[in-house]
């Protein structure tokens, strides 16, 4: 019997060291599970619920004596609840906090449509070393009527 076979028939079975049952990679049941990307991208949210079982990197599927360091938690699928709509309020909050990321605190000229680095240069290319920004990158300096980028 090949090394995948028997790591394809020791990963069937969940282990349950940490209390949770443990999955490996490749093994978890579909319809049951779903972390939280996976019930993000099905319109879902996790809606309060605890983690219901742990699915072990690609990494540990070879050592199963190893802790897992990249563990992600599974969530039921079945007490999963619609992920909620975005209100208005929600809307102004979410592009209040990417206009701080995308406009330079030095001259607030503009709002560029990816984040600046502030991080690291502290403000805008233009500002920092007098790069011309392409007028393709930004926005114009009068605000879109209903006040929002999005």
């Amino acid at each position: 019997m090949s090394t995948r076979a028997r790591r394809n028939r020791r990963a069937a079975r969940p282990r349950t060291e940490q209390g949770l049952p443990e999955y490996e990679w490749g093994t978890v049941p579909t319809d049951q599970f779903a972390t939280r990307r996976q019930l993000r991208a099905a319109g879902l949210r996790p809606a309060g619920q605890e983690p219901a079982a742990i699915l072990r990197c690609k990494a540990c599927a070879t050592r199963p004596a190893r802790t897992c360091t990249r563990p992600a938690y599974l969530y039921r699928v079945d007490l999963a609840k619609p992920v909620r709509p975005m209100t208005l309020a929600m809307e102004a909050a979410l592009d209040a906090a990417m206009a701080a990321r995308s406009t330079c605190p030095r001259c607030r000229r503009r709002r560029y449509h990816y984040v600046l680095p502030l991080r690291t240069v502290g403000c805008c290319l233009e500002c920092y070393d007098g790069t011309p920004a392409d007028p393709a990158t930004y926005l114009p300096a009068s605000p879109t009527p209903h006040g929002l980028a999005a």
